[in-house]
């Protein structure tokens, strides 16, 4: 099965007045190369959040993003009023005129006036959120699948062009041979006291250097081999690509060895679908 690298998910979810939202983009990449942000509430379980985006994901440039909105009206902030008050007699021996007020304002900007509650997770919290991260995955999964069979239909009709391309080599292989012998034939004559064996021994050199049946056959199989592993294999891109660079290999010597113009058209017409195809499998998972 295809699967595109690129994919979207999000998911939703609400623990105790608390709204989670997750989401996930990626794009292509050799590796997992994974960047997430998450609000300051979970760090600590950002390992067991990367693990399983890791696990699961297996390759691409990934995005996660973690947000967290209180929908009930909550107080976080704690005022340290006993503190707040020493400050502030402090400050009033130090500098005896003065309102209490400036005194205030100077105390609430000192060390530990103000702070925030602990923010420790809840019980069950970990569990809901490694839940909306798991639900985040399987949509941003069924973008993959979407995008991949698009992907499959069209590294299909490349793979089939070239194909056609290929089979119609096959009558222009007689007639480019055919050609070359009567146009050296017709040099031979200009010239006199040749030696004819040495001459068809050329010959016979120069038709077996431009023979391209093992290219042909080569070539027919690396396109099967592609479609087999497109078809039957999972997390195939990297092999996909591997092939691809052996179709090429194949084309490039054809077109080397083709020595007729029509073949030549042929032979681009296959490179121009070849470049398609690798340009589609960077971005298969």
């Amino acid at each position: 099965m295809i699967l595109s690298m690129t994919g979207f998910g999000r998911a939703e979810g609400v623990f105790e007045g608390k709204k989670i939202t997750i989401d996930i983009k990626s794009l292509n990449s050799k590796s997992f190369d994974l960047n997430i942000k998450i609000p300051l509430r979970y760090k600590e379980k950002e390992f067991e959040v990367r693990k399983i985006l890791n696990d699961r994901l297996i390759r691409g440039k990934v995005d996660c993003y973690v947000n967290i909105e209180n929908l009930e009206e909550t107080n976080d902030v704690k005022i340290n009023k006993g503190l707040i008050d020493s400050y502030i007699n402090e400050l009033r021996n130090i500098a005896s005129d003065g309102p209490d007020f400036e005194y205030l304002k100077m105390a609430v900007r000192l060390p530990d006036a103000i702070s925030s509650r602990p923010d420790e997770l809840a019980e069950g919290e970990w569990e809901a959120l490694a839940k909306i991260v798991n639900a985040a995955i399987d949509r941003f999964e069924e973008f993959r699948k979407t995008e991949g069979k698009i992907l499959h239909e069209e590294l299909e009709r490349n793979i089939q062009n070239i194909d056609k391309n290929l089979s119609e080599v096959i009558p222009y292989e007689e007639e480019r041979i055919v050609a070359v012998k009567e146009r050296y034939q017709k040099t031979l004559k200009e010239f006199e006291n040749v030696d004819e064996t040495r001459f068809y021994q050329e010959m016979a050199y120069f038709t077996e250097k431009l023979d391209i049946s093992e290219e042909k056959v080569r070539l027919a199989q690396h396109l099967k081999y592609y479609k087999e592993v497109m078809d039957n294999e999972d997390f195939n891109g990297k092999k996909l690509g591997f092939i691809s660079q052996e179709i090429g290999r194949e084309i490039n010597t054809l077109g080397s060895k083709a020595n007729h113009a029509a073949i030549q058209k042929l032979v681009v017409m296959m490179k121009d679908d070849l470049e398609k195809i690798k340009e589609q499998t960077l971005n298969v998972l």
